[in-house]
């Protein structure tokens, strides 16, 4: 008597087989296999395959187990190592899905992704899909929910009808296609991301790209006059767009936002992100390395386009006078992008060669490039002495600014009470290493503050610095971030960094001869180019009034700019936003222990901030340079962090997974080990290593 079709009480038969249960995805479509624990995944999938005898490739096909959240891609692997019993429900599916990311500039594209890739390999996929560089300072997360919306159409409603769609490359692949909207696009092969050979993609007339951007859009209308809609920079049609988009209303609002970042060492599955989703890809990790407008036309655009929607929308702050010098900048972009690629040609080529060093000089590097000034003598050490006002509000005995002789050495600022006491005891002494600088200007008002908040054994000391010129301001502000890292200013970004402050604040001038400023006209619309909190402040005023008003502001801005070229500007946007206080500032509600309520933890490229979350004011700074070790207790969720000479650091997390914060600091300091002499490759399993912790 046959015993392979009595099936017992437990579900099994009477010869050991058990039936398997899948459901085919691509068809709808049920199927049990009989099967025992011995089997290997790929021998599943080769009977299921058999089982449907449908013509079709399932070769990008593998099994999705749905309760354990787990893709079972060791195809080596038994379903008795895998854990896999009668009860449990495989899906056969596709592992490449069709997603929909809103890009930084806020264009919807639509592309294939792997969605059993770790986050970070998918998100590499996607920038050599799009020709941008250095994919490891990017990543996805979920769209903020606006508590104000609460109809799902409204959101739809700002998406794009624009969509790229194009397979990503696959493991083993050169090639891929892309495809806009109907029209086919031509095979091209994926530059190198960190070649060192690579041919400029940039045409240094108008910053657009020569290829392989060229080769994505040959067939395609959009191919003339603009070689890449990822490159070039399309202006805010109606201020309506900037209404509908949701605005963080506090710093709250900015930290419920990096809840949405995804786990980059998990696949999307894992994290339910499912099939034509919507998420956001964003540069996570404000460090930018390597910036070279020859090479990075879409980076330098997606940068750039970052940049504006967070001022537009603000996410950061910033004075009224640099937001009319960010205006400027954006309506001078406006204006070059949408012109013809004939009135760039007419500029000579002594022209190009000077916009081409300049820019050379502009590279954004993790601790600011190295330009081709000669270095000057190394054998010693700059220093800076000058009168300075000094201002200590903690303190009672000082009435205001009073006014020292004050020498910085070093990293370390020294006070006396006049130029000929200079030999003896300082007064007060600041040694700089650790501290945050902010700045405070007021080009107008002549005010050029500088604010410490220098630590101390119980916090942060705070100190203003007033200076008289924008020389003096730009040299001591420069002296002051490089000394907050622990260098001086014989390092050679010394220079670079007074010369960019210069730069800065020359843009935010206003012209002082309004006879040459061109008329207004109507292809300026400051409701597009301004942040609605700078309309609002004249909102008791006639709207034609403030309309040409601010136009006059703008325009008097644009002088100081109006000789830039495209990609300089850009540039120069994405230098004035790393220049403002709140740059790369990612903000988390947090618990820190021995505290009694909720506080702001914030990182950036090179320190942890404790913050109070209702005013923003920093508490405490710990340096990354400083840090011996960072670790989590994944059972209570608290973040450790250990320093080479202060106590530690231990707080919990509110409201987001405190692996979020883990992964940001490991990032970071993965970020701070590349260097341009590196192989072209990025190290995977180190970046792992550092954001993965041991879950």
């Amino acid at each position: 008597m046959a015993l392979d079709g009595i099936r017992m009480p437990d579900g099994c038969y009477a010869d050991g087989t058990w039936e398997l249960k899948m459901h085919v995805t691509d068809l709808n479509r049920d199927v049990s296999l009989r099967v025992t624990g011995e089997i290997h995944i790929g021998g599943v999938m080769l009977k299921l395959v058999e089982k449907l005898d449908v013509k079709k490739d399932w070769s990008d096909h593998a099994l999705w187990w749905e309760k354990k959240k787990t893709w079972l891609l060791k195809t080596h692997w038994t379903l008795d190592k895998y854990g896999i019993q009668a009860d449990a429900r495989l899906l056969f599916t596709p592992q490449h899905k069709l997603l929909r990311l809103q890009l930084p500039n806020m264009k919807h594209m639509r592309v294939k992704v792997n969605f059993s890739d770790r986050v970070f390999k998918a998100v590499s996929d996607i920038c050599k899909t799009f020709n941008i560089r250095h994919p490891e300072e990017l990543s996805v997360l979920r769209k903020p929910r606006d508590p104000k919306k609460k109809k799902k159409k409204l959101e739809e409603a700002e998406e794009e009808a624009l969509e790229l769609e194009g397979p990503l490359l696959t493991p083993g692949s050169a090639s891929e296609i892309l495809y806009i909207g109907p029209v086919k696009g031509s095979i091209y092969s994926s530059p190198g991301l960190y070649s060192k050979t690579m041919t400029p993609t940039y045409d240094s007339r108008d910053g657009s790209p020569l290829s392989p951007t060229s080769a994505w859009f040959g067939g395609s209308p959009l191919s003339e006059g603009n070689p890449s809609i990822l490159a070039v920079s399309q202006p805010i049609t109606s201020p309506d767009i900037l209404v509908k988009m949701y605005k963080p209303q506090s710093l709250l609002d900015k930290a419920k936002i990096n809840q949405g970042w995804l786990d980059s060492s998990r696949s999307l599955m894992e994290q339910d992100v499912k099939e034509n989703e919507v998420l956001l890809l964003r540069f996570k990790y404000h460090s930018f390395f390597d910036l070279n407008p020859k090479y990075d036309a879409i980076r330098v655009n997606q940068l750039y386009e970052q940049a504006k929607w967070a001022i537009l929308l603000e996410e950061i702050e910033c004075t009224e006078e640099e937001m009319m010098m960010f205006a400027a900048l954006q309506y001078h972009i406006n204006k070059l992008s949408i012109m013809s690629s004939e009135n760039h040609m007419n500029n000579s080529e002594k022209e190009i060669d000077e916009v081409d060093a300049a820019l050379s000089d502009l590279e954004i590097t993790l601790e600011g490039g190295k330009t081709s000034n000669t270095l000057g003598d190394i054998t010693s050490i700059p220093e800076l002495a000058d009168y300075v006002k000094v201002f200590k509000p903690k303190k009672l005995t000082l009435k205001g600014y009073k006014q020292y002789w004050c020498t910085f050495k070093d990293i370390t600022i020294s006070c006396y009470k006049s130029r000929e006491e200079a030999h003896g005891t300082p007064a007060h002494q600041m040694n700089l290493r650790g501290c945050e600088v902010t700045p405070d200007v007021n080009i107008s008002g002549q005010k050029f503050n500088i604010k410490l908040l220098i630590p101390v054994a119980d916090g942060m000391n705070e100190i203003w610095l007033r200076c008289d010129t924008e020389k003096q301001y730009a040299q001591w502000m420069a002296a002051c971030r490089l000394a907050s890292k622990g260098k001086t200013m014989a390092d050679s970004s010394y220079s670079l960094e007074v010369q960019n402050i210069l730069s800065f604040l020359k843009m935010q001038h206003m012209n002082p001869d309004p006879q040459i400023i061109e008329p207004i006209t109507t292809d300026i619309n400051p409701e597009c180019l301004v942040s609605p909190r700078y309309l609002k402040k004249y909102k008791n005023k006639q709207p034609g009034f403030v309309r040409d008003l601010i136009s006059g502001r703008i325009l008097e801005a644009h002088q100081n700019v109006a000789q830039m070229s495209l990609i300089e500007a850009k540039m120069r946007f994405i230098q004035a936003w790393q220049s403002l206080p709140e740059f790369g500032m990612t903000h988390f509600l947090a618990k820190f222990q021995g505290g009694k309520k909720d506080e702001l933890i914030g990182i950036t490229y090179n320190r942890l901030i404790r913050m109070d979350a209702s005013t923003g004011d920093a508490i405490k700074t710990w340096r990354f340079s400083n840090m011996k070790q960072w670790n989590v207790n994944w059972e209570i969720k608290m973040v450790t962090v250990e320093f080479a000479d202060e106590p530690s650091l231990a707080f919990i997390c509110a409201e987001v997974d405190c692996k979020v914060v883990h992964e940001f600091i490991g990032g970071y300091i993965f970020l701070s080990t590349r260097a341009k002499d590196q192989n072209e490759s990025l190290d995977e399993e180190m970046f792992y290593k550092l954001t993965s912790g041991w879950i």
